[in-house]
């Protein structure tokens, strides 16, 4: 099982265009197989961050979500409105 945390600080006024980039891509990645688990989170005390958490069956079905064309799409949004940082666990 593969777990990944990816925290998002928005750059000044790109907050909202990254948010509905990952709000659509949380959505359409809820289909996939191989997924246990995929959300995305507000924080509650900075209005700038937000965070996916995601938990895969295995490194293979993750790898098959990196290449989807909704991924590609809304993570090249996402990257261009911040700064995201990767955190991921195995077990």
């Amino acid at each position: 099982m593969i777990r990944l945390n990816c925290f998002f600080q928005a750059k000044k006024g790109k907050y909202n265009e990254a948010l509905e980039a990952a709000i659509l891509l949380t959505a359409k990645t809820q289909q996939h197989e191989g997924v246990i688990s995929y959300d995305v989170f507000e924080s509650a005390t900075r209005k700038d961050v937000f965070m996916f958490c995601e938990t895969w069956e295995s490194e293979e079905a993750l790898a098959k979500h990196s290449e989807t064309p909704e991924f590609k799409e809304c993570v090249s949004i996402i990257e261009s409105c911040g700064d995201m940082k990767i955190e991921k666990m195995e077990r």
